[in-house]
């Protein structure tokens, strides 16, 4: 049971990456005594009511944790243990196909839990996809920043000592900024990652069908409307209509004249002059 900790007022609250966030200045309970939320003041920024569950207490300074970052591994937990005994339960009835029937209700039991971390699953990743967009802008501001001091470095309006003081400062902004990204790609890789496990686990006909559709570009409707060649004529043609390949042209002769087409019989037709010739 979280408990109210006096020495937990006064201390300093930082992000996971050393980040200064406030100072603890309070908590708030619930009417059994347990912590429900711990006041954080963040200068400008005001008080911030932080769930206790998001910080981790240690002797000199107070851990806060991102909602996201706990969602997630919540999510990879459950996911991952469901797999285990989806895979466990496979195996129980290769091993003894008489409990066919009493594996079916425990399948569908996980089916549908499967079903709700889907849910789950999305809102996670909007979660995520929303902090990566936040962490961008960031990033963007920092190199505004950056870039801006060079040129008033340049311009001579500051030298190259406040110039490398800029430099020094928000270079951890950077990394922090970088390591957050980094981190968020990670899990987002998990987690798809163990959806297709998991989808293979439950019905591997379909994921090798998806697979396949895949590596094909996706689309597998344009794969299955492939041209086919004509097994027989179109209707209404017959085999007269059908378009037949062109006559080869006449083989000139020596005297680079057209040879004379063939009769009937195959033999060339006499001609006028040769006619009269054998008449005489």
């Amino acid at each position: 049971m979280n408990t109210p900790d006096a020495t937990l007022v006064g201390k300093r609250v930082k992000d996971m990456h050393g980040a200064p966030i406030g100072y603890v200045v309070g908590t708030i309970t619930d009417i059994d005594g347990t912590v429900q939320t711990v006041g954080v003041d963040r200068g400008s920024g005001g008080l911030e009511q932080i769930p206790h569950h998001q910080l981790v207490v240690q002797p000199d300074v107070v851990i806060y944790i991102p909602m996201w970052r706990l969602d997630s591994q919540k999510l990879l937990r459950e996911k991952e243990l469901a797999l285990r005994r989806i895979k466990a339960l496979m195996s129980i009835v290769r091993e003894n196909d008489d409990m066919r029937e009493d594996a079916e209700l425990i399948h569908e039991k996980y089916r549908t839990k499967l079903a709700s971390l889907d849910e789950l699953q999305e809102q996670i990743r909007a979660k995520l996809e929303f902090r990566l967009a936040e962490l961008d802008t960031q990033l963007k501001s920092v190199k505004t920043l950056i870039f801006d001091a060079r040129v008033q470095n340049k311009s001579g309006e500051i030298d190259d000592e406040a110039f490398e003081s800029v430099k020094s400062h928000t270079s951890r902004l950077v990394e922090q900024i970088t390591r957050e990204h980094a981190e968020i790609t990670a899990v987002q890789r998990r987690i798809t990652d163990l959806s297709v496990k998991v989808q293979e686990a439950m019905d591997p006909e379909v994921s090798l069908q998806d697979s396949a559709a895949s590596y094909l570009g996706g689309d597998r409707a344009a794969a299955e409307k492939l041209p086919e060649a004509p097994t027989h004529s179109p209707p209404g043609a017959d085999a007269g209509d059908i378009p037949r390949p062109p006559a080869p042209a006449p083989v000139p002769t020596a005297m680079g004249q057209p040879a004379p087409p063939e009769g009937a019989d195959g033999a060339a037709p006499r001609t006028s002059w040769l006619a009269r010739m054998e008449s005489q």
